[in-house]
């Protein structure tokens, strides 16, 4: 064999090995954007290294198959749908605490779920794995509760921050808590309305009455089936 052919076989066997290894990359691109959606653009951008960004994605995919999600049960989601029902309630009179409440709702039904619920940025990254697609709202959430916290948040500001917890609340449950109930109280009818609150409707009512606007119904959790 000549060393011209040798060295055209070379060339063409790193070709094919390029190939291969640019597919391979393409392919693992496609499913880590499919998986996590706006949080891979989101995780490029804090990075500023796709590479990086990609390194990070998988990361969380491998802690992420370590954990024992669990699923919840019937009686657990109306617990937990009953419990959303009074904060929506407590709203009316007390505003920040009902935003308070709603936070410690979500992070113990993030801890029901299966997942670590220590660090924030931890519990960031285990969902959205699988909760990518509400995670803008935990993070909107989150800020207004901690303004919230230090008295600079106003009233509207803490009814988006309860749109934004049950967004993440709907998506973790399954189902939406709020399907048969009343849709957070606006800023208006807590400053306007005088008027004592309408009975307690209980969460198996099956009047359907329309849910905040801009927030989606969620799909159900894969693991909740």
């Amino acid at each position: 064999m000549s060393a011209t052919v040798t060295i055209v076989l070379i060339v063409v066997v790193l070709l094919v090995v390029a190939a291969i290894a640019f597919g391979v990359r393409a392919a693992r691109r496609r499913k880590l954007q499919q998986t996590f959606g706006p949080e891979y653009d989101r995780v490029v951008a804090d990075t500023g290294n796709r590479t990086e960004a990609e390194r990070e994605l998988l990361e969380r995919t491998k802690r992420h198959a370590q954990l024992e999600l669990k699923p919840l049960s019937p009686e657990s989601r109306s617990k937990y749908s009953a419990a959303w029902e009074e904060v929506q309630i407590r709203f009316v009179d007390n505003p920040k605490e009902a935003v308070g409440t709603a936070d410690e709702l979500v992070t113990r039904l993030i801890a029901e779920r299966g997942y670590p619920t220590g660090d924030y940025d931890e519990r960031i990254a285990n969902l959205s794995v699988e909760h990518a697609a509400t995670l803008e709202h935990y993070r909107a959430a989150h800020d207004i509760s901690r303004r919230s916290r230090n008295n600079e948040a106003e009233t509207e500001d803490l009814r988006q921050a309860l749109v934004h917890y049950r967004a993440l609340f709907a998506d973790l449950l399954g189902e939406d808590p709020v399907a048969h109930t009343s849709p957070a109280p606006t800023a208006e009818s807590t400053a306007e309305d005088t008027t004592p609150p309408a009975p307690r409707r209980s969460v198996t009512d099956t009047e359907d009455t329309a849910t905040d606007p801009g927030v989606a119904r969620t799909r159900p959790d894969a693991t909740s089936r």
